[in-house]
């Protein structure tokens, strides 16, 4: 048996030609990827939107306990409608919501930035070519690598009374109290551990440079100085972007680190990750959820501030948009070559 197929062409338009919607784009390819697609957005509503509107839903209702008609105790769960969340700016918890706010906002803003210089700072250095550069590479992938908590159990071995912090210092400060001790810590601890995340990132954007670049640039007498302004900061920006965001929005979940590293229940270093998991671990399932709401938009406004306005690529799009682009115009330059 023989199969016809029938082509649609646009008029005018040579024979054979078939019609695509969008940029080169058949009819069915939308439906193909749409299928192939199907597994990974049916895991993303079980993992993210239902957790989500669960929170969502949770945060709405508080436990309560009274007596019934008969004088026995009954307990269960109320309709409160946005109470919690009012409450997070009165009272006591009003004053945790806003000490756990502050502490996330301080430590996320403090981190990612020593983070950024010292990561840009490390990129530079495995950028450049030297004798031991695979060992310097391979030991900066170290503090990475290491699990948090653990990460938390050794630098709370080093800030400990009698550990090698007060040892070097020649002093007897109290790490892992309360106070800005604690705060500092978190911070050392911090940097140390996810400075290397950026320089990764950083130095994978420097070696797609072209190094015609910088031999011209040397050519036309710039200096250091002058070609880590004007090349190396500029053609890495995408990538140092997409860098900071990650750390930003792990900075904002800050959790286990101070866990670990301080204890729980210390407000010096209370995150609002912390805060939540109090809440739950108390069983005050409503505050501990809208707790969980309130970080979520925070950390959703923090992406979409470095996506839209600071112009973070973070999926490829707009690179593949240029793409699209750019092949575009060279058919249509051909198209008016051949006629």
């Amino acid at each position: 048996m023989t199969s016809t197929t029938t082509l649609n062409r646009k008029p005018g338009g040579p024979p054979g030609t078939q019609r695509t919607s969008g940029a080169g784009r058949t009819p069915g390819e939308g439906r193909m990827a749409a299928l192939l697609l199907s597994p990974t957005l049916l895991v993303l509503a079980l993992v993210i939107a239902y957790p989500l509107i669960s929170a969502i839903h949770q945060s709405l209702y508080r436990a309560q306990s009274g007596l019934d008609a008969d004088g026995f105790v009954t307990e269960g769960e109320a309709f409160v409608g946005l109470a919690n969340y009012a409450d997070l700016f009165s009272g006591e918890a009003g004053q945790r919501f806003l000490n756990a706010f502050g502490n996330t906002t301080f430590f996320t803003v403090t981190t990612v930035l020593l983070e950024t210089i010292l990561g840009l700072a490390l990129a530079l250095a495995m950028n450049r070519a030297f004798k031991g550069r695979s060992f310097l590479r391979a030991s900066i992938l170290v503090p990475w690598a290491v699990p948090t908590a653990v990460s938390g159990l050794l630098w709370r071995w080093i800030f400990q009374s009698d550990g090698i912090a007060n040892t070097l210092l020649g002093s007897e400060i109290l790490w892992t109290a309360e106070g800005a001790a604690s705060k500092v810590a978190v911070i050392v601890a911090e940097v140390w551990k996810t400075a290397p995340f950026i320089g990764l990132l950083v130095l994978a954007g420097m070696q797609i440079i072209p190094d015609e670049v910088y031999e011209a640039a040397k050519i036309d007498g710039a200096g250091w100085w002058r070609q880590l302004g004007s090349i190396t900061l500029p053609l890495v920006k995408p990538t140092l972007l997409v860098a900071v965001l990650f750390r930003m929005l792990d900075a904002l979940r800050m959790f286990d680190l101070p866990f670990v590293l301080i204890g729980p229940g210390k407000q010096s270093v209370e995150t609002l990750s912390m805060l939540a998991w109090d809440e739950s671990n108390q069983l005050r399932y409503g505050s501990a959820s809208a707790f969980a709401v309130i970080l979520f938009l925070y950390v959703a406004a923090v992406a979409i501030v470095f996506v839209k306005v600071l112009g973070a690529d973070i999926t490829g799009a707009r690179q593949l948009g240029a793409k699209r682009r750019a092949r575009k115009a060279d058919r249509i330059q051909k198209a008016e070559a051949a006629q």
